[in-house]
């Protein structure tokens, strides 16, 4: 800061000259003192100089309405809406949520450098405030293909850009156990900032380990045991709510007075519905609130904690040389959001926004589906009997379950019947290797069609789950002809599809005309395939290619067990 922007401070601090803004009248919550204070807040220069009784050139009557500070979430990927960081900031602004810390590794995936580039010019259109942290694991594991392989000495040229904050989640932990050469790399580069965590069902000493080589944060813990054993060693841990993974009513007990601090709120990954329905952060707080958090800590949860964590200075509180990044609500148990400020200025009312998002996708942003032709045999699953390794979804969680099943075989195959018992299928589509990875998946409950995204985390091939070979072929062919995107097909047609031209994960267009189509085709999905009501179709078949994620997943490599950390057979052995 500037000498004439600390005298400016300084002098509208101590009220000889009006500040730009003064809103007064207001139940502020503080979050260094758990007290909510009656005062006026006065604004200057998109800075907070003073709460008390002050005049502005211009005033706010909030006639006793509360002001918290502004929402951050500290774990997001902004890919998962479909949406631009422009649009995306569309829909969360309004819900108070006024700086993100953002985890670029689906479109780094995708396009490598470039993508992340993408992603940083395009989140300065926005009043959003966006930090990144750059992807350590592009791809996540070296049993998948991606469209780009980032490297400690890529990442380097980035890592002291204003808008980096340090190192995305290490998803890759086995490297980390194992003294991989090229994982130690990226984290002595991220050791000078902070560095992600994402490491499930890890523990023991190879939790030790792992928090040894400066990871910080955890946002996979889906149990109390596993947030108990995490907090022990000094990690923060990011309360996750998101559209496919749910952990906050499984670990929220957890919080206490003693080590909320050590507590932060997530989305991770959320589909524009929920977003535009539910809500961001604001989210985690009501459903905090409800499972018996007192409002004020829930707010400290959702504010202060995470810019402590992340080191962003002038974030996460209502007080002097703070950011006016302002919330307004009625109450603190139904948390209305009436009005959000940013830097000063009002930037959304009534959960809506009150700026636009101009369009922007660029030509060497698409084009990003390569793939070979494919036929019914390229789809086959040889089998050596009637019993089959199966990837079994758990509703509301990433993690899926290893079963085995008894299946139907016809002339050495795997043969469609009438379980819930479909095929799933990942077909590499950056590099025109021909992979394709064919497997077996239960709780899907899908019927007489396929459903196919180029969404398949992380590496993002083209992934489709259907009840017949056609349908799926039907799925694969117009993914590759739209360049990506999500599509639904019964009967051998295309019933509905939405186009995504970025990447094959993201579209420009405004965030509320992807949410329509998006919510057309879950209807589609749920009411003519009769997929299981329990999931969210598209965003769980996203994670089905996942191999960090237990227990089993699939890529276009094959079957791939995640615990034994190799690939597995689907046809099971005598």
């Amino acid at each position: 800061m500037e000498k004439n922007e600390i005298r400016n401070l300084i002098i509208k601090a101590k009220g000889e000259k009006k500040s730009e803004l003064v809103i007064k009248n207001c139940h502020v919550v503080n979050v260094f003192t758990n007290e909510i204070i009656k005062a006026d807040v006065a604004i200057d220069k998109g800075k907070i100089v003073g709460i008390g009784e002050y005049q502005g050139l211009e005033e706010i009557d909030l006639k006793e309405k509360y002001l918290i500070p502004g929402f951050i979430d500290s774990h997001v990927h902004i890919e998962s809406s479909m949406s631009t960081p422009s649009q995306f900031a569309r829909a969360i602004i309004p819900r108070g949520v006024t700086s993100i810390v953002a985890d670029p590794h689906e479109i780094a995936n995708v396009k490598g450098i470039e993508g992340i580039r993408f992603m940083i010019e395009d989140s300065k259109k926005t009043p959003l405030d966006v930090y990144f942290v750059l992807p350590s694991c592009v791809p996540a594991t070296s049993f998948e293909n991606s469209g780009a392989i980032l490297e400690a000495d890529d990442l380097r040229e980035l890592m002291d850009d204003e808008n980096v904050i340090g190192l995305g989640e290490m998803m890759n932990y086995p490297g980390v156990l194992n003294l991989d050469d090229k994982i130690l790399d990226k984290l002595e580069l991220g050791s000078r900032k902070i560095i992600d965590g994402h490491g499930p069902m890890i523990s023991g000493k190879d939790l030790n380990a792992y928090v040894a080589a400066g990871v910080k944060t955890e946002h996979e813990s889906s149990t109390l045991k596993e947030v108990e054993d995490r907090l022990r060693l000094g990690m923060y841990i990011l309360i996750r709510e998101g559209s496919a993974a749910k952990d906050l009513n499984k670990i929220i007990s957890a919080v206490n007075k003693d080590n909320l601090s050590r507590f932060l709120f997530c989305t991770d990954d959320k589909h524009p519905e929920d977003l535009l329905k539910d809500g961001s952060i604001d989210f985690n707080i009501r459903l905090a609130i409800k499972s018996g958090v007192e409002p004020i800590d829930a707010i400290k949860i959702a504010t202060i904690n995470a810019a402590l964590a992340y080191n962003l200075k002038g974030k996460g509180a209502i007080a002097p040389n703070y950011d006016a990044d302002l919330v307004v609500v009625d109450n603190l148990e139904d948390f209305n959001i009436l009005e959000v400020y940013k830097h000063g200025k009002i930037v959304a009312e009534n959960y809506k926004p009150l700026f636009e998002s101009k369009s922007y996708s660029p030509d060497y942003m698409k084009h990003s589906v390569r793939i070979k032709t494919i036929t019914e045999d390229d789809l086959k699953i040889k089998m050596e009997g009637n019993i089959a390794n199966v990837i079994k979804i758990i509703p509301e969680s990433l993690v899926t379950e290893k079963v085995q099943r008894k299946v139907l075989i016809k002339d050495g195959y795997f043969a469609y019947s009438d379980k819930d018992i479909l095929k799933l299928a990942v077909i590499e589509r950056h590099k025109l290797t021909g992979n394709i990875g064919v497997g077996l998946i239960e709780g899907f409950k899908l019927k007489n069609g396929a459903i196919g995204t180029t969404i398949a985390h992380d590496s993002h091939n083209i992934i489709v789950v259907g009840d017949n070979d056609r349908d799926i072929l039907r799925v694969v062919k117009h993914l590759d002809d739209i360049g990506g995107g999500l599509l639904i097909a019964s009967q051998g047609e295309i019933i509905k599809s939405l186009a995504l031209e970025i990447g094959g994960i993201m579209t420009s267009n405004a965030i509320e005309e992807t949410n329509e189509s998006l919510k057309e085709m879950m209807d589609m999905a749920y009411n003519k395939l009769k997929v299981n009501r329990d999931i969210d179709p598209f965003m769980t078949l996203s994670f089905m290619a996942l191999p960090v994620i237990p227990r089993l997943k699939l890529t276009d490599m094959g079957l791939f067990d995640v615990e034994s950390f190799k690939f597995a057979d689907v046809s099971v052995k005598d």
